[in-house]
């Protein structure tokens, strides 16, 4: 038996599914420390305003981060046709890494926003290059498990930079460690991506593995095409979810500011179980609070894409999801209610539109152009995810309260019920695919 043979027949050869779910566990980390990094600023912003005396430097870095994430976005997907995943999902970890390193260390305002300009380049880029890479080594397997694991594994680091920030940055007695712990979980994924790289070459040796190419790749001749409903789809996410991530940016400071909620859970006991306490009441605390969505949307999503395969009534899930997004920022913004009620339901809009939004597009554009529609989809919604935060920050320091923030997120909801019903009615008239039982 030659060598050869013998690495054909182990188990830890690239054919056998062992390999594929090794390399699927360093392939679901490459975004966590982004995802970590990218709320952090949120996480301890009640922290960071005190220390900078402004919401609005807050806002917008989240600004800087969605500019360079809608110019990259445009050019992310050749990067990745023309370099290949390996290459450029390793030039998009260190974007990512080097990003908040200068986040980390900068000393002045520019310099902070130029970290988040640097991170913000490579951040989103780098989810386009996972998909990329998953559809390598899983189409025509696991390839929805695959995506599944991912996206758990991702949210996780926005779970963690909630419950942890603060406690981070009071344990430790100055901000700035809580912006290390989001180097450190960079560098964490940069070092996942580089033990991919290994595994990957070696799997494409013995396999003749081929790349998929970016499917978030926008092609513009493509645009005109586009019928009535795939832009309804378009300004609904943009509303929608411009009325999730810039609200909670400054969540955890609205909390703690309105209704005077723990930054931190009280405990004695070392910093680890600091950090399990701090997960164990995370209806008490402020970031804990701002992390409900989030939880949501990982323990609830698998159902609700399953409930959409198995019934369809994708426009109408759109529809109820908006809705429930109005009530939910208006009763936090003018009323005492304890916020983990509308918090819990903003949580249930979260699940319900995106697990109907995007399984949307495939069905309301042809096949050739599902990259271009998804790629526009990313860019445009950066727009606002861009816009609101800073806006958002503004707002809150000229009035000194957020119940203007609030009602201005209540206003996107009830545009993206709007969009939401312009979106049945152009079903309707375009033969009613979105509300019926059909295979994305």
């Amino acid at each position: 038996m030659t060598e050869m043979t013998g690495e054909q027949v182990s188990v830890f050869h690239p054919s056998r599914g062992l390999y594929r779910f090794i390399i699927l566990a360093f392939i679901a980390f490459l975004p966590f420390g982004s995802y970590f990094a990218y709320d952090v600023v949120g996480a301890i912003a009640p922290t960071l305003s005190e220390e900078l005396g402004t919401r609005e430097i807050i806002g917008a870095s989240y600004t800087m981060y969605s500019i360079a994430a809608i110019l990259l976005v445009l050019i992310g997907g050749i990067l990745i046709d023309r370099l290949g995943t390996r290459k450029a999902s390793l030039i998009f970890s260190l974007l990512v890494f080097v990003g908040q390193v200068v986040v980390w260390l900068g000393s002045s305002v520019p310099l902070f926003f130029l970290g988040r300009f640097i991170f913000g380049a490579g951040s989103e880029p780098l989810i386009v290059a996972q998909s990329a890479i998953l559809a390598r080594w899983f189409k025509g397997k696991e390839l929805a498990l695959a995506f599944g694991i991912s996206l758990t594994v991702s949210r996780l680091g926005t779970l963690f930079t909630f419950n942890t920030g603060e406690l981070i940055a009071s344990h430790f007695g100055n901000y700035r460690y809580a912006l290390f712990a989001g180097v450190l979980f960079c560098a964490v994924s940069l070092a996942a991506n580089v033990i991919y790289i290994i595994l990957d070459r070696r799997g494409e040796r013995l396999l003749k593995l081929k790349d998929e190419g970016a499917e978030e790749k926008i092609v513009f001749k493509d645009i005109k095409d586009f019928k009535p409903s795939y832009w309804y789809v378009v300004l609904l996410c943009v509303t929608f979810y411009s009325a999730i991530f810039p609200f909670t940016a400054l969540s955890t400071d609205f909390f703690a500011d309105k209704w005077g909620i723990a930054r931190v859970a009280e405990t004695t006991g070392g910093f680890f179980y600091q950090i399990f306490n701090n997960f164990l009441h995370m209806f008490s605390t402020a970031g804990g609070i701002s992390s409900i969505i989030i939880f949501a949307s990982m323990v609830l999503a698998p159902f609700a894409g399953r409930f959409v395969d198995k019934f369809g009534r994708r426009a109408t899930l759109m529809i109820f999801g908006s809705l429930l997004m109005i009530p939910s920022h208006l009763l936090m913004g003018v009323t005492k209610i304890y916020p983990v009620y509308p918090m819990i339901t903003l949580g249930a809009a979260f699940v319900l539109v995106p697990a109907a939004m995007w399984p949307s597009v495939p069905l309301i554009v042809r096949k050739e152009r599902v990259g271009t529609a998804f790629g526009l989809m990313t860019a445009i919604q950066n727009f606002g995810l861009g816009l609101f935060p800073w806006l958002n920050g503004v707002l809150r320091d000229i009035t000194k309260t957020y119940t203007s923030s609030m009602i201005m997120f209540a206003s996107l909801g009830l545009f993206g019920l709007i969009f939401a019903l312009l979106l049945k009615r152009a079903d309707v008239r375009e033969g009613g695919g979105l509300e019926r039982i059909e295979s994305v």
